[in-house]
């Protein structure tokens, strides 16, 4: 979905067997196979049946996003509470860090994974905010989270880790990096009338700066925003799409 929705592709299914099922577009039966994968924990797996996991969890929730109004298609095909209450316990003290499933420790790249996930739902359950003001509270601790990616995270020689005694690597620096440019972000979306293609609502995502604890960063310290659906600068998200819509398949 995020590459279909960034370049703007086809959506219309070709002869074969997912329309001889009667499947017309490549999203038909996405969302309503998307909540078979909720589990009885109330996070979501990578199929039905399986074990919940953070990383699934928010590629599933980008995905319906993609799709459409958070407040819409989050409460249509997902149990919001139940969601909300497993979210909340990858959130472990005293570390403050996310862990991706239950029962596993706290691991630096869920701080995207599972951190990614909270303004989604927190858009959801908001409605359309109209206010780039971020609230007075937030559904996770973002100085906890801030707290464990700045003193657990950081490798001696550069690059960011799963926990201390772990090696630094790519996969971990830029999803560590990524988690914390969420916890510094206040994320919110705008009309979305203006944007004329499919996937509106996608396109109609904003940020403004969360409000810095002198005690956990400064100001020099603050990340680029990242498109909570995309993790690109939100810049960069656009430029692809007036591309996009400039130079069509069809």
């Amino acid at each position: 979905m995020t590459i279909i929705s960034l370049l703007d592709l086809p959506l219309t299914l070709a002869d074969g067997q997912a329309r001889d099922a009667g499947l017309e577009t490549l999203t038909s039966g996405l969302p309503q196979y998307l909540s078979r994968c909720q589990t009885f924990e109330g996070g979501i797996s990578g199929s039905p049946g399986s074990e919940a996991h953070g990383a699934y969890a928010f590629c599933a929730l980008a995905c319906l996003a993609i799709m459409g109004p958070p407040e819409e298609v989050f409460t249509r095909h997902m149990d919001i509470p139940m969601l909300v209450s497993w979210l909340s316990a990858r959130q472990s003290a005293p570390e403050g860090g996310l862990s991706g499933r239950t029962n596993k420790l706290v691991d630096g790249c869920y701080s995207h994974w599972v951190g990614g996930c909270w303004p989604l739902l927190e858009s959801s359950l908001d409605g359309k905010p109209s206010s780039t003001e971020p609230p007075a509270s937030s559904l996770f601790s973002r100085e906890g989270l801030t707290r464990y990616i700045l003193a657990c995270c950081q490798g001696n020689d550069g690059g960011l880790r799963d926990k201390p005694g772990k090696h630094v690597d790519s996969y971990h620096t830029c999803y560590v990096l990524a988690g914390l440019s969420t916890t510094q972000t206040h994320h919110y979306r705008t009309d979305s009338s203006a944007v004329s293609d499919g996937f509106s609502s996608a396109f109609s995502w904003k940020s403004s700066p969360s409000p810095a604890e002198d005690n956990v960063f400064t100001k020099s310290d603050r990340l680029t925003p990242l498109h909570p659906l995309y993790l690109i600068p939100h810049k960069d998200a656009e430029r692809m799409r007036l591309w996009s819509q400039a130079h069509p398949l069809v």
